[in-house]
């Protein structure tokens, strides 16, 4: 039975940190399942989830906390299990765009969660454009239940980018099945 480690470091930028988690995770006999990395501002960013034995694992969790000293990053680390997917009947991938406004991110996320939706996936960037204003883009993959009728959930999210004074652009990534 595999066993599972999320990992999260931050940390000041530069060359080289992603290839020395990978030579770690190497060394501990663990599994890379998955991963992000991003910068936010100066800081690095990383979310990687390991898989390996009981042993490996437990390597892992003994070894990363010297690494973060040498790199000066600061790691979380949490033993979890595979991800259990639900059953949805469809995937959508939603993109709000314009003037940059405080409280969009709580309006959509309230949206989604009076609604019950499942938000798989979240990127928000704000910046200026060649004129200086601020502006804002908010992706969003949200994961749609078989209760939920696509097309009413897709003209009320028009509708939220209208009262938000926002472009929105929805595609259908695929229908899926129920098993």
């Amino acid at each position: 039975m595999s066993n599972h480690l999320v990992v999260t470091a931050m940390g000041a930028d530069r060359p080289g940190i992603v290839s020395k988690f990978a030579r770690l995770a190497s060394e501990c006999d663990c599994d890379i399942v998955d991963s992000r990395m991003a910068l936010f501002g100066n800081e690095f960013t990383l979310i990687m989830m390991l898989s390996g034995s009981w042993a490996s694992i437990t390597k892992m969790e003994s070894t990363l906390p010297g690494l973060s000293v040498e790199l000066e990053l600061m790691t979380v680390m949490k033993r979890t299990s595979k991800h259990t997917a639900q059953h949805y009947v469809s995937r959508l991938e939603v993109t709000f765009n314009g003037k940059d406004q405080r409280g969009t991110m709580r309006k959509i996320t309230q949206f989604l969660a009076e609604r019950s939706l499942d938000l798989a996936a979240v990127r928000s960037h704000a910046e200026e454009d060649e004129n200086g204003n601020p502006t804002q883009a908010v992706f969003l993959t949200i994961n749609v239940p078989e209760k939920v009728e696509l097309e009413k959930l897709e003209i009320s999210i028009n509708e939220l980018a209208q009262e938000m004074s926002l472009d929105c652009t929805i595609e259908r990534m695929r229908e899926l099945t129920t098993a």
